[in-house]
């Protein structure tokens, strides 16, 4: 069968991190690989990057199924898409699937969506194509949003590796920050720890597993980026296998530079570690550092303190491995908690930093604390990216709260010392692209500011 796999192009009101990375659509990629050994015909189209609309595809590729991504910021566009393939192809499917499918199937609800996939998405997907190929029913198939059939989650992942050709044609646009060119890969699933706020448990039921490493190894072999970021919900939790991992890439002499996600409490309780991983190409981690206040890390039940955090800031600077901290803002928060925030962000010496507006996102537990008061209604999902206030602040006006992100982003990325080690760092037309970048968001937040 004729199969399009697309990922959406962000609505014009998401404020988006792909002013300053894109990254390749792994998650399709995966699907590609699987359905072409399967026996199917696969097209990859990124709509982030395309120019021309989706009807110009859908009538050159004429597929019979369609595939469809994202994330909860694209549920209004899903839909949207969704209702220009039938009207182009009545008969064609439409499959859609992604992190939010999985936690939030119902988001999906519409008369132009033919499935939605609520658990084990390669699988599932198999099943539907191979079904609606063999001209049989599909309400049997478990994992397909609908049925009201129970679906376990699979605990491992035995898949092909994800067909990177697919996104030939994208490759070279496909960056992160300063890490450009760069590919992605995934070598676990879930997360072991308990965040309140944290998304990533749903998707896997609270379940966490990962690959071997003699397969992660056949992959990055085949990967001819050097700049590789790998997306596990926290690479950072097993020092026996991340030690066995650098064994590894020291046997087979592959040579790449990371950058990976990792908790603060790791990396303080594991210095050894960071310095072999280092050895061995680490180049950045995304630390979820949340907060400088200690009571707020207990409320979010992050199992982690000021302290953890500022000696994990510490031994990456030791390894010259860059911290990019990622913050969840408070909405009782007034200017003095962005000041403050700012003093520890200068004392930690961090110049790339994640500014995200407390969001109860659908799924987690703290939406259902917070669903009756908020401010923009859940039907406006674009509005849902983290970085829209989505509860109302109690000690500030809108206007000054956008202001205060604004102005709190500003002081640490312009400030000269870090002005100064990221141009020589990285050079200054990587930090022109990036500063451009950084001037769109700017602009969709000041545009929120005149709005309110």
């Amino acid at each position: 069968m004729r199969i399009l796999l697309v990922r959406p192009r962000p609505p014009k009101e998401t404020i988006g991190l792909q002013k300053v990375m894109i990254c390749e659509p792994l998650e399709l990629e995966y699907v590609g690989a699987y359905m072409k050994e399967l026996g199917h015909r696969v097209t990859i189209l990124d709509m982030i990057i395309e120019k021309k609309p989706l009807t110009y595809f859908l009538s050159k590729f004429n597929p019979d199924i369609v595939g469809i991504t994202g994330y909860i910021a694209h549920v209004n566009r899903i839909k949207e898409y969704a209702e220009e393939i039938k009207k182009t192809n009545k008969d064609c499917k439409v499959v859609v699937g992604g992190v939010h499918a999985e936690v939030v199937p119902e988001d999906f609800d519409s008369p132009f969506i033919d499935y939605v996939l609520k658990a084990n998405g390669l699988r599932t997907f198999g099943e539907i194509v191979s079904a609606l190929e063999a001209g049989l029913q599909t309400d049997y198939i478990k994992g397909a949003w609908g049925n009201h059939l129970e679906c376990e989650k699979e605990t491992s992942f035995d898949y092909p590796h994800p067909d990177r050709s697919l996104t030939a044609a994208y490759r070279s646009k496909y960056y992160y920050m300063f890490h450009n060119p760069c590919a992605l890969i995934k070598t676990s699933y879930g997360c072991p720890y308990e965040c309140r706020f944290c998304f990533c448990r749903k998707i896997t039921d609270g379940k966490y597993f990962y690959r071997e490493l003699s397969d992660i190894l056949d992959e990055l072999e085949g990967i001819p980026e050097e700049e590789i970021y790998i997306v596990d919900d926290d690479f950072l939790v097993n020092r026996t296998r991340l030690l066995e991992l650098c064994e590894q890439l020291e046997a087979r002499n592959i040579r790449k530079k990371y950058l990976v996600y990792g908790r603060a409490d790791f990396i303080a309780a594991n210095e050894d570690v960071i310095g072999r991983l280092a050895e061995n190409g680490l180049r950045a981690v995304i630390v979820g550092l949340e907060s400088g206040n200690e009571e707020e890390l207990k409320k979010y039940n992050k199992k982690s303190s000021v302290g953890i955090n500022e000696a994990a800031i510490a031994i990456l600077g030791k390894y010259n491995i860059e911290c990019y901290g990622t913050f969840i803002l408070g909405v009782d928060w007034d200017k003095e908690d962005f000041d403050r925030l700012y003093q520890w962000i200068q004392k930690l010496g961090i110049k790339f930093v994640n500014l995200q507006p407390f969001t109860p996102l659908p799924g987690t537990e703290p939406f259902e604390e917070y669903k009756d008061r908020l401010l923009i209604p859940r039907g406006e999902y674009e509005k849902w990216d983290l970085a829209h206030l989505v509860v109302e602040p109690t000690r500030m006006s809108i206007r000054a709260y956008y202001f205060h992100i604004i102005k709190l982003y500003y002081k640490v990325t312009m400030h000269p010392r870090n002005l100064w080690k990221m141009i020589r760092q990285y050079g200054l037309r990587e930090n022109l692209k990036l500063s451009f970048g950084a001037s769109q968001v700017t602009l969709q937040y000041l545009m929120k500011m005149l709005k309110n």
